[in-house]
């Protein structure tokens, strides 16, 4: 599902009205009675409530007349209080306006900061705020008259339905410009905005509906400008079909991953517990000899091969020469392999010459840390990084705090120069692909904030590269699940005692709720 910025929802607007032929006030129709409808979900009672619908001049308040005019309709108390003069108010918003005088609907009109004092207390009395003050259009701070009506309706202590986008917040950036609505809801129309998916302005958003109002999908499909999607259940459903009866374990890739020191054991299993649980055919973990034996004591169901190693228990340089002569469809490396002089030329002497699509993942990045131009991907080889902020920070040659303000274009930086899939870790986990597309995951739960999570993950992501998915597909289809399986986690045991394990052992039923079998989490705003 296509994220959109301010520019692109114009053209949106513009090619649907003029080039497909849907009339302008229909869109504002349709908008107008799909925010009813989410008034209606969120106050079963809505008959006996009453409504305040705080508009603008503009089309986003013309929005909020079409909602006091179908709640008038269906004998809702409504009120309008009109943020601007009568006179100023132009076009389909301005003929919507003069049906709701007509009908008798009460229009406060509200010119001034002593004007709005006065009437601020009815709207506090209402049991509900609709705001419709603006939309995407808006691109500098709310001052005066608009930042006071802000502030009064955050401080109302009243539930808040925003149309489009909370007023204040600007469509083109995920940070927040200046004052802004706290919306309880927003119900944004055609596509998801900015920053209603991207920290930190998406927290200012609610509930996030996403509300068809007859923009085709042709339309958003084809807009020029950046490619920003979130992924969405029903976008990845036709990339699992059913295996066929005749399956068997050939047909599902063999993955090895190369993970594991002293002390960091577990990370190894970790990797091959999500490979396997992600349905990867055969997994077999190499790592060093000494640790070997613990490793495999932690699962049944995948493989071992020792590694020859250094004193402190890391891999050596001279055993990479038999992780490239095993026989792998996919190759993990980096999860608890430990740091230092040999492990990095390991790492190097592996990425430079194995013909096997890579998962890079922890130490396997840090080998680069000093070198991140020599991580490039090349024809025909996959090559998927997973860092966490602080990880792509070393590589990108910044500091934290900068990945965390522009995660998307630090990770779509990355991969366009590097070639390489970038899964940038962390809330709201950005893919990014080589040829500057990049999708955002909403699915995940705090309680993923402990170690080893990262882990499974690379295991995910191996095992969909090994079932006969592109990177991108494989990269989509991991995060996704990884997340779900997190709030599913989340949900038995509860965000603060969940462990990687709890995650790895709930990917199965993710996957059934993907695939539409069992539905266990209904999520906010993910079709």
């Amino acid at each position: 599902m296509r994220i959109l910025n301010a520019r692109q929802m114009r053209e949106a607007d513009r090619a649907t009205i003029h080039d497909v032929g849907v009339p302008s006030i229909v869109l504002m129709e349709n908008a107008g009675r799909q925010v009813v409808a989410a008034l209606e979900a969120l106050q079963e009672d809505l008959a006996e409530r009453s409504v305040a619908i705080v508009a603008g001049k503009g089309n986003n308040g013309g929005d909020g007349f079409v909602v006091a005019r179908t709640l008038h309709q269906r004998a809702v108390d409504a009120t309008v209080f009109l943020v601007g003069r009568v006179a100023e108010v132009k076009g389909d918003a301005r003929i919507n306006l003069d049906i709701l005088g007509r009908l008798g609907v009460t229009v406060i009109e509200v010119a001034d900061e002593g004007t709005w004092e006065l009437h601020f207390s009815e709207v506090s009395q209402h049991d509900l705020i609709v705001d419709a003050l603006f939309g995407t259009g808006l691109s500098a701070p709310l001052t005066g008259l608009y930042e006071t009506v802000v502030a009064d309706i955050n401080g109302s202590g009243l539930p808040v339905v925003s149309i489009d986008m909370p007023s204040g917040l600007s469509a083109d950036t995920s940070d927040v410009i200046g004052p802004c609505v706290e919306a309880t809801v927003t119900v944004t129309v055609g596509a998801p905005k900015i920053p209603l998916i991207l920290p930190p302005a998406e927290r200012k958003s609610g509930e996030v509906v996403i509300a068809d109002i007859g923009i085709p999908l042709g339309v958003l499909e084809h807009l020029d400008g950046p490619r920003l999607d979130l992924i969405t259940r029903d976008s990845l459903r036709p990339l699992l079909p059913p295996r066929p009866a005749d399956s068997h374990k050939g047909d599902y890739g063999r993955l090895l991953i190369v993970a594991g020191s002293t002390g960091k054991a577990g990370a190894a299993a970790l990797a091959a517990r999500g490979a396997l649980r992600s349905g990867a055919g055969l997994v077999t973990v190499a790592c060093p000899r000494s640790v070997l034996p613990t490793v495999a004591a932690l699962g049944m169901e995948y493989m071992t091969e020792p590694l020859e190693e250094t004193p402190a228990g890391t891999v050596t340089y001279a055993a990479a020469e038999a992780v490239l002569a095993t026989r792998a469809d996919v190759l993990v490396m980096g999860p608890g392999l430990g740091q230092g002089e040999g492990v990095s030329t390991f790492v190097r002497e592996i990425v430079e010459k194995s013909a096997a699509p890579l998962v890079l993942d922890a130490d396997a990045l840090n080998a680069f840390a000093d070198d991140p131009a020599s991580l490039v991907g090349r024809e025909g080889r996959a090559v998927i990084i997973t860092p966490h902020p602080g990880e792509m920070a070393r590589l990108a040659g910044c500091g934290v705090e900068d990945v965390q303000a522009n995660r998307v274009g630090i990770a779509t930086d990355i991969a366009t120069r590097h070639k390489l899939y970038v899964v940038l870790k962390g809330y709201r986990t950005v893919v990014a692909t080589p040829e500057g597309r990049v999708h955002v995951n909403p699915t995940g739960s705090p309680g993923m904030a402990t170690g080893g999570t990262g882990d499974v993950l690379a295991g995910m992501l191996a095992a969909w590269l090994a079932q006969g998915l592109d990177a991108e597909a494989a990269c989509r289809v991991a995060v996704y699940l990884h997340g779900a399986a997190g709030e599913l986690a989340d949900a038995a045991v509860g965000e603060v005692s969940m462990v990687a394990g709890d995650l790895a052992e709930h990917i199965g039923a993710a996957l059934l709720e993907l695939t539409g079998r069992r539905r266990v989490v209904d999520r906010p705003g993910a079709p």
